[in-house]
């Protein structure tokens, strides 16, 4: 086989890994047999925007165009200079509240000292009164000298409360500032292929400002459109064959994970004019995911063909789809 004739194969079979061949070569719906239904569209997969949670200058994107990434992997770091000056001065904060509590603590000590000399001395003088052994004015300046020394407690006791909540408002601080520091360093959400770079080290971007558009490649799917008669049979699960018109002898198991609730004029792209004249059902036909792991990094989207879904489950699929794809196109 020519090399590049055989590399494209490859790449469009690569897909999925474990297709089963298919015998209709022709999108003309006649040609099916009862109890199967077709639809047209293109192979898609979820986009996700990778963007910062605040504003702030690139500092590095680690991948390009086309990269495949996994789960976890990082794609760009932020500058985070200012952050890390926030986070020294947090920390500083708190500290200095938990050395403001260790001296309101101290105080408190003294504070209850004081206030168990005033009431002893109290006590004494209560004694000495019941033996007119003193004046009764002495009696009340050892009184009033016990309720300022229980005042003063309480106000050195109201302040450690202070200071524990200073602390915590601190420790707060620190931590919503260690979580932008984290955020700054943005990861792969997922497995995916990198669709676009939409901005390059130096260049200041927005809170949730895309930096880099990631397509997910743990959801690869083709919706078509199908009559009401036709989508109100289908049952989500339902099993189904996508065809790529760029190798139309194969075609690809998958299932139908979405049904619309709601009719809609289909897109004029993917289906033909009579098609587009009627009021119909969007449906997914997704692509089981162990299938599309298996062959991840040669996943491509944008694809376009057409899906047959089996709408009675008695029906039964020709021998020709239950033939799988030689593994040596996949080399």
């Amino acid at each position: 086989m020519d090399k590049p004739v055989g590399a494209i194969l490859a790449v469009v079979v690569l897909l999925i890994g474990g297709g089963a061949a298919y015998f209709f070569a022709t999108d003309n719906v006649k040609d099916l047999p009862e109890g199967f239904v077709q639809g047209n569209g293109r192979l898609e997969a979820e986009q996700v925007e990778i963007a910062p949670t605040l504003a702030g200058r690139v500092a590095r994107v680690m991948v390009a165009e086309g990269s495949l990434v996994n789960t976890g992997d990082v794609l760009v770091e932020m500058d985070t200079d200012e952050l890390a000056a926030a986070l020294d001065r947090a920390k500083a904060e708190v500290a200095l509240a938990r050395q403001g509590k260790a001296e309101a603590e101290a105080v408190v000590l003294q504070r209850q000292s004081e206030e168990r000399r005033a009431k002893q001395e109290l006590g004494r003088a209560r004694a000495l009164l019941a033996g007119q052994n003193i004046s009764e004015a002495i009696f009340e300046d050892r009184e009033t000298a016990h309720q300022v020394a229980s005042a003063v407690l309480g106000a050195a006791t109201a302040r450690v409360a202070t200071a524990d909540s200073q602390i915590t408002a601190a420790e707060a601080d620190e931590r919503r500032i260690a979580s932008q520091l984290e955020d700054s360093t943005l990861v792969a959400p997922m497995q995916g292929r990198i669709l676009y770079r939409l901005a390059e080290p130096g260049e200041v971007v927005g809170a949730g400002e895309p930096i880099l558009t990631l397509l997910s490649l743990e959801n690869v799917y083709m919706e078509v459109f199908l009559p009401a008669r036709e989508a109100g049979l289908l049952p989500i699960g339902s099993e189904a064959r996508i065809v790529l018109d760029a190798l139309p002898d194969f075609a690809i198991p998958a299932n139908v994970s979405f049904v619309s609730p709601e009719a809609q004029f289909t897109p004029k792209q993917v289906e033909t004019l009579s098609e587009r004249e009627q009021l119909m059902f969007r449906v997914r036909v997704r692509i089981p995911a162990d299938l599309v792991a298996g062959r991840i990094e040669h996943v491509k989207t944008g694809l376009r063909g057409y899906s047959v879904i089996r709408l009675l489950p008695d029906a039964t699929w020709s021998d020709a789809l239950e033939r799988r794809i030689p593994q040596e196109l996949f080399e």
